[in-house]
């Protein structure tokens, strides 16, 4: 499969030219591109969550318990005593940072549920989610960006099965077809657990009725 710096290359210059594009049909404003390419660019990064000691999994679970400690501050500053609440905040980060993290890695295998394309669909709606709810973006904003997570994902998928093509002797390698699936087939038990998470974030995803008006509004069409 490809290394790291590959993905990260690949799915940047893949959101970029998809950006480039939808500024192309004034979809979006060019200032707004280089923050949907690096929705993409990480996008690209997050099937490899699911390997123990990868880059990207050490950066998402200190990012989460970043965002854990803020959270907790900010949900008990007016419960506590500054003291308790800071005691508190402070210990939200190992429990994050090391106690998630060991919990996730029990549960996951490398190329399992997280190299799916529900995992893409999950983390998408995920991303417009937290958009949409914790940030308050517009609407357009908020599917875009779950949009370019998605894709940068989907661009992960493609690249590793890519790789899984021996073109020197012409032949499949092995882990082709392990990269790019539907869901986790050899265990549906996850499967239908992440299945039932991405319903959910589905159900209280924002309304996309703004999002087709602005395609409607865009130039789309100079592109046929």
């Amino acid at each position: 499969m490809a290394n790291f710096k590959t993905h990260v290359a690949v799915a940047a210059v893949a959101s970029a030219a998809a950006a480039s594009l939808m500024a192309y049909i004034r979809l979006i404003s060019m200032d707004q591109t280089l923050w949907l390419t690096l929705l993409g660019t990480v996008g690209g990064m997050l099937p490899d969550i699911d390997a123990s000691n990868s880059r990207p999994v050490r950066l998402l679970f200190t990012v989460l318990a970043l965002i854990s400690v803020s959270l907790t501050a900010k949900t008990l500053q007016y419960r506590y005593d500054a003291y308790i609440v800071l005691a508190l905040a402070l210990a939200a980060y190992p429990l994050t940072r090391y106690g998630l993290f060991a919990l996730f890695n029990r549960f996951t295998e490398h190329r399992g549920v997280f190299h799916s394309l529900l995992a893409a669909a999950f983390f998408g709606l995920m991303a417009a989610d937290i958009s949409y709810y914790l940030l308050h973006w517009s609407v357009l904003q908020v599917w875009l960006n779950g949009l370019f997570v998605a894709f940068g994902f989907i661009v992960h998928l493609l690249l590793d099965e890519l790789y899984s093509v021996d073109l020197s002797n012409k032949r499949m390698k092995k882990s082709f077809g392990t990269a790019l699936k539907l869901y986790h087939y050899r265990n549906f038990s996850v499967s239908l657990l992440l299945l039932a998470a991405t319903a959910l974030l589905a159900w209280v995803a924002p309304p996309t009725k703004q999002v087709w008006q602005a395609i409607a509004l865009s130039q789309w069409h100079v592109i046929h």
